[in-house]
């Protein structure tokens, strides 16, 4: 392997610094009892208002986790079909809406008249934008920032990126969205849009991201990659040959030198 010589470093958001499904298992939950048509009434004017809304009693644990696979499948196979040229593109914004009404539609938050409720499916699809940061994240952001530019690089439309970077407290010296490339990673345009944004060479970029996917399509651009461990990201394979292999932020951190 090359020496590693690294003059910016580029971010995967989604998984990789961000819990996703950690945030659209809470969107799930709060699917309200009153949406549901096994609810029971809705509570007389004079009650408490609560400070979020009740999960759905008929939502356990295996209900959400079906629900969220829903919500995950959809996503990337309507990515994988804007990627292959087999749709238009649309923004994440647009496929997260479509997903949330998927959902709502299996979870039983519907009028049989009206289709889904639009107030579920809204609030569904604002979900995915308020993801919590993994606890090493802003930490690690932050030291790495010390000695290297930071790219974001997400698959999350412009508008979507900017609410989810607040949200997780991501600080970046750019964030850069897949819109800009009207495709989606691992398309190579999309990387690219870092080769651009930095002026730099491929080889002199480091991605870095929790889904061996991604890093294979860095990889196919010439940028130097590696992996961060995390509970819900894409392990690599005993093919996959990246250049870091890190436990987290603080092991990446120390393996690039960064005190």
């Amino acid at each position: 392997m090359a020496e590693l010589t690294i003059d910016a470093v580029v971010f995967d958001v989604l998984g990789t610094l961000v819990d996703e499904p950690a945030g659209l298992r809470a969107g799930i939950r709060a699917l309200t009892p009153s949406a549901s048509p096994s609810a029971p009434p809705s509570a007389p004017p004079s009650a408490p208002l609560s400070a979020s809304p009740s999960p759905s009693p008929s939502l356990d644990d295996s209900g959400t986790e079906r629900l969220l696979l829903l919500w995950q499948r959809h996503i990337e196979r309507e990515q994988g079909r804007i990627v292959d040229g087999d749709r238009p593109y649309l923004p994440s914004d647009a496929l997260d809406r479509e997903a949330a009404e998927i959902v709502v539609r299996a979870a039983g938050a519907e009028d049989p008249a009206a289709g889904a409720d639009p107030d579920a499916v809204a609030s569904l699809a604002r979900a995915a934008r308020r993801l919590p940061p993994w606890p090493d994240t802003v930490a690690g952001l932050a030291r790495l920032a010390e000695r290297f530019p930071l790219v974001g690089l997400s698959n999350a439309s412009r508008t979507a990126l900017l609410e989810l970077n607040a949200h997780a407290g991501l600080r970046w010296h750019q964030a850069l969205s897949a819109e800009d490339a009207r495709t989606y990673k691992p398309d190579p345009e999309v990387y690219r849009l870092a080769v651009t944004v930095t002026g730099l060479p491929p080889e002199r970029l480091l991605m870095v991201a929790a889904h061996a996917w991604d890093l294979r399509g860095a990889q196919a651009l010439g940028l130097r990659t590696a992996y961060v461990a995390r509970p819900v990201g894409d392990p690599p394979t005993s093919s996959d040959r990246f250049d870091l292999y890190a436990e987290d932020l603080a092991d990446l951190a120390d393996q690039l030198g960064v005190s």
